[in-house]
């Protein structure tokens, strides 16, 4: 069996995004989860689906209830650029030099991964 690449995703969750392709084209929102593997977002109040349910009396009280549900569906990482100040900017990564500590009190230098903004060159 092969064994699968880990696939990198610059959009973290929390950030707020701009969709700029799709049905939802124009629409911010902030991202709730990040499906690394599937390289997909999902954004609050993008994407909503209505899902139908059954109802579930499976254990009593742990049974659920039946109805319409609307849910956010994932959409693409390539469809959402992140929003910065006034507008969306790619994403870009920059490695700073920094002083980390051991736990016996000794210091050494090491690098550390930022991401940056490519439009101002800011760190986000």
């Amino acid at each position: 069996m092969a064994e699968s690449k880990k696939k990198s995703v610059s959009i973290k969750k929390g950030d707020t995004v701009k969709v700029i392709a799709g049905k939802d084209k124009g629409a911010e929102g902030r991202v709730i989860q990040v499906l690394r593997e599937e390289q997909r977002v999902i954004v609050e109040g993008v994407n909503r689906v209505k899902r139908h349910t059954k109802v579930v009396n499976q254990g009593g009280r742990a049974g659920s209830t039946g109805g319409i549900i609307t849910a956010e569906a994932p959409i693409h990482v390539s469809n959402v650029m992140l929003v910065e100040d006034d507008g969306v900017t790619r994403i870009g990564f920059r490695r700073d030099e920094v002083t980390k500590r051991r736990p016996d009190g000794s210091t050494y230098k090491a690098e550390r991964s930022v991401r940056i903004s490519r439009k101002t060159g800011k760190e986000i």
